[in-house]
């Protein structure tokens, strides 16, 4: 039982005891950090087969009952998520040590664990309002790892990044401010029953809250027009934080899941249509925006940006249905992306370790060291990222092509994808040509230490990325059994009476103001 707060608990631990302990001996806190990474990684396997029997487990903290207490809740969603956020993190991390990226700034590995803190809280959650201090704790981490190393354009793209995102924890806290004062109580499944139950002259408030939270999950997940903190965030970072940045807006689209199946689900007709309604045109405007991004992205790390834009369009068209069949097609397509995303950056950072004064510019430049290993990674990344076959991004977008089939409008839906896949192929040719074959090989008027090339580290950094190819291509071969595992965990999370029964088997309580008692069971 003790297990589930461990996911939790461990990046905590660790990364008080690295600020305290180990800030100054960056080999003692890459040994620790990463064997608890990897114990992370453990944790989350063991966790993920508990809970691929059907089974939910709750936590309930102080052994206080829901709702008066705070709760953790493991099931099929979430510790698919947890053990997706384990393989990023430890990849992320490997990378971060063999290419010494951990060792530009301070407190690396202390800020890694709190994020990992954050994005597994996150997850766990029972609780909506935990679910808002979470947010707050991967908002502050994230920050410190985005201005990691420095740099005055880092920066400044970190205090944009800081400030928009604020912007979205103050309307986290008026749709909780809101949601409370309609049904007295955040506690996710005791809200979801609430909610079920409230008179219809309750609504309008209520509605007003689910559509604020909507829009703050939006803002975490980068959907259009919310995305604007992103392509600069993400072609700004350093190169692991970026990677590791590819699990955060999927938080936002977990978020989303959770809250609108379990409390404002399609069953609940007071705020049926405010996902339904909004949700599939922005995906599509979303995923048009990434794709025609990368096609005038000067700068790899933008195209590698716009691609997880363009990503996140494609996973919140599976969303927006909101049936067991399309968020099946969602969660594949989501570790894809998740993956995919990863290695793109990673790549990216390669090149821009190469070639001195270009960086990553989008232009004719010296051949890099370790030219063919790199462009091999960066073919494989660019194919998969645009969903062409054979890797998982193909196969992906064949399922969520085929959900969404039946919805209204499901010709332009395809046509947006396919047509979003060709611009997306564009895109990375253009890019891609022009950094690896179209060379500058006459002299430049330079200085020698910025005019040469740089024969970089390779062992551990394209081993890592190798591993998340690797991953990619894991996720392919085994895509029959994967999808039969993600239709069973979206049907568990279309059947929420179970997660309900399982934190709060007594019915809740809602007050009468006519007669002053309350209607229902009692806690």
């Amino acid at each position: 039982m003790h297990w589930i707060i461990l996911p939790i608990i461990l990046p905590a631990v660790l990364g008080a005891v690295t600020v305290l302990a180990l800030r100054h001996h960056l080999v003692l806190q890459r040994v620790f950090s990463t064997a608890g990474t990897l114990a992370l990684l453990a944790i989350t396997l063991g966790l993920l087969w508990q809970a691929s029997s059907g089974e939910i487990t709750v936590y309930r903290l102080g052994d206080w009952d829901a709702p008066f207490g705070i709760v953790l809740v493991l099931d099929r969603l979430s510790a698919l998520m947890l053990a997706l956020t384990a393989v990023l993190a430890l990849g992320v991390q490997l990378y971060a040590i063999g290419s010494g990226w951990d060792g530009r700034g301070w407190h690396f590995h202390a800020l890694f664990q709190f994020q990992l803190m954050g994005i597994c809280g996150a997850f766990l959650t029972g609780d909506a309002f935990n679910l808002f201090v979470f947010f707050e704790i991967l908002l502050i981490a994230s920050y410190g790892l985005m201005i990691h190393g420095g740099g005055r354009r880092r920066i400044r793209a970190g205090v944009q990044y800081v400030v928009y995102n604020l912007l979205g924890s103050t309307l986290f806290l008026f749709a909780l401010g809101t949601i409370y004062a309609v049904t007295g109580t955040l506690n996710m499944a005791d809200l979801a029953e609430r909610v079920a139950q409230l008179p219809a002259e309750d609504t309008s408030l209520l509605r007003v809250g689910a559509a604020l939270m909507l829009l703050v999950f939006a803002i975490k997940g980068a959907v259009l027009p919310l995305h604007f903190w992103l392509p600069e965030t993400y072609a700004k970072a350093p190169a692991p934080v970026a990677a590791l940045f590819a699990i955060m807006t999927k938080v936002g689209a977990y978020a989303i899941l959770r809250l609108y199946t379990l409390v404002f689900g399609p069953e609940v007709e007071i705020t049926a249509d405010i996902a339904g309604t909004w949700l599939m045109p922005a995906a599509l405007v979303t995923l048009a925006a990434g794709m025609i991004g990368i096609l005038g992205a000067n700068r790899l790390g933008r195209l590698a940006a716009f691609a997880s834009i363009g990503s996140m369009g494609t996973l919140m068209i599976a969303i927006a249905p909101f049936t067991p069949e399309a968020t099946a097609a969602a969660l594949y397509y989501m570790i894809h992306s998740v993956l995919g995303s990863a290695l793109l950056f990673l790549v990216v950072d390669l090149v821009r370790e190469r070639r001195g004064t270009d960086e990553d510019l989008v232009t004719r430049a010296r051949p890099i060291a370790q030219a063919g290993l790199i462009s091999a990674l960066f073919f494989a990344a660019a194919i998969t990222m645009a969903g062409m076959p054979p890797l998982s991004g193909f196969l992906g977008k064949i399922l969520v092509m085929d959900a969404v089939r039946g919805e209204a409008g499901w010709p332009w839906i395809w046509a947006v994808i396919l047509v979003t896949s060709l611009i997306a192929i564009v895109g990375f040719g253009r890019a891609g040509t022009t950094v690896f074959w179209k060379t500058d090989d006459e002299p430049r008027d330079e200085a020698p230490d910025t005019a040469r090339t740089i024969a970089a580290p390779i062992g551990l950094p394209a081993t890592v990325c190798f591993g998340f190819l690797g991953a990619i291509a894991l996720v392919t071969a085994l895509s029959g059994p994967l999808a039969v595992y993600l239709q069973g965990t979206a049907d568990q999370l279309y059947a929420p009476e179970l997660y309900i029964t399982a934190v709060d088997p007594q019915p809740a309580v809602i007050y009468d103001p006519a007669s002053g008692t309350g209607k229902g069971g009692d806690h």
